[in-house]
């Protein structure tokens, strides 16, 4: 893949203190594999390139609201999400309890999601775009390449790299800019994101090749 600015944008899911601080509700099966791919730093590093060379950036978010607590079925994590109210926010439209709670962006990466250039898109309510506007968003813009990243390999990631790849983006997915889970029943998330990405992504970058293509 090649990166140009005129139709390549980085993709930024979930970049939430939930999953990425370690005060988060996930930071205990999540934590290990962020500190191993210096999840943290990279994503910031992804950020700081996109910005400096005027890069589109999108941020797909996950927000829980009281509502959904009403679900009648799920699968084993999108219940563990809801009773631990993971990514929850009390009101849909407004901010109330919102600043320095779990759905809220880790305090690094605010500068560059609140610069008023970053586009924030409608929630991902379970794991993939298609219950969101990020496609449109990226379509309107003349997006056709996207640089993938953010939370969680597994689960949000590799559901958003399935669905692009489908809607006729070409996805680079950073793998370094992302962490899985680990359960002592299910298996390490990380690995087995990974070997998709191989599978299924146009090309699989680590950070250092992503912000060098990023001229």
């Amino acid at each position: 893949m090649r990166f140009d600015r005129s139709d390549t944008a980085l993709v930024v899911i979930d970049p939430q203190n939930d999953v990425l601080s370690e005060t988060g509700v996930s930071w205990g099966m999540v934590g290990a594999s962020v500190r191993e791919n210096s999840t943290v730093e990279n994503l910031g590093r992804l950020f700081a390139a996109a910005k400096d060379r005027d890069y589109g950036v999108f941020i797909s978010p996950h927000y829980l609201y009281p509502h959904d607590r009403a679900w009648r079925f799920g699968g084993v994590v999108e219940k563990m999400m809801l009773d631990d109210k993971e990514f929850y926010r009390p009101d849909p439209l407004g901010r109330d309890g919102f600043v320095g709670s779990g759905a809220d962006w880790l305090d690094r990466y605010k500068p560059f999601i609140g610069d008023g250039k970053t586009v924030v898109v409608s929630p991902h309510k379970v794991w993939g775009p298609q219950t969101n506007d990020l496609v449109l968003q990226l379509r309107k813009r003349g997006v056709g390449k996207v640089i993938l990243s953010g939370m969680l390999a597994n689960l949000c990631v590799e559901s958003h790299l399935r669905e692009l790849v489908e809607q006729g983006f070409e996805v680079a997915v950073v793998k370094d800019a992302t962490a899985g889970p680990r359960h002592p029943e299910i298996g390490d998330g990380y690995k087995a994101a990974v070997v998709n990405f191989g599978f299924i992504a146009n090309s699989v970058l680590t950070t250092a090749d992503a912000v060098d293509a990023m001229r």
